[in-house]
């Protein structure tokens, strides 16, 4: 059995609290599933992934588990292939999505020809809105497409509570876990192992 790991997991506040109050302790009660899975299930994450996850915790305090049960693996993107109705429905989603970015900017310059005293309220909601109408349920960075396509090489299971990296995983046939009720599928396992059951 093998798991794609994302950063969400460790860094997402609502998510990271079933494992920890901080990244740290989060991935230090991650690794210790990880320990008691070792040699039934493998963990890996693109490097990309790795070191945004990097950012967020004290490797010091995680070190040798971090390197012993995370296997830091590339997608290999030169083999990988594609079907191209994905590359059709990501075309037709980005052009969907620039129009809807294109229809809450026509709305806030509306909204500042009446209200010219509130212009930076008026701007700070138009980012927001813009932000939200564009990346909100897309794959947005490359650190994102390299844990699908690794997901896809290894015929692995994403976990993740990325809206796009879930919706994109669907549309390409990967398995997937909600990084939400990540910890409960760990205890699943560990429960099986104890009782002697495969995985």
């Amino acid at each position: 059995m093998r798991f794609v790991l994302d950063t969400s997991i460790f860094v997402n506040p609502e998510i990271r609290r079933k494992f920890g109050d901080n990244p740290t302790e989060a991935m230090r009660t991650f690794l210790g599933y990880a320990e008691m899975l070792f040699g039934r299930v493998e963990f890996y994450m693109p490097p990309g992934i790795y070191r945004e996850v990097m950012h967020f915790v004290d490797e010091d305090e995680l070190l040798p588990e971090i390197e012993l049960y995370i296997i830091k693996k590339p997608p290999n993107v030169h083999d990988i292939k594609i079907p191209a109705f994905v590359v059709y429905e990501l075309i037709d989603d980005i052009r969907r999505r620039i129009d809807k970015g294109l229809r809450v900017a026509e709305k806030a310059v509306r909204e500042s020809v009446i209200e010219t005293d509130n212009v930076d309220r008026i701007i700070q909601k138009l980012r927001r809105n813009y932000r939200k109408a564009l990346r909100e349920g897309i794959v947005d960075s490359k650190e994102d497409f390299e844990l699908i396509l690794l997901a896809k090489e290894l015929d692995a299971t994403i976990v993740s509570a990325d809206v796009g990296i879930l919706t994109w995983a669907q549309k390409m046939g990967i398995k997937w876990i909600d990084a939400a009720n990540f910890r409960e599928v760990l205890e699943g396992l560990v429960a099986k192992m104890g009782e002697g059951k495969n995985l």
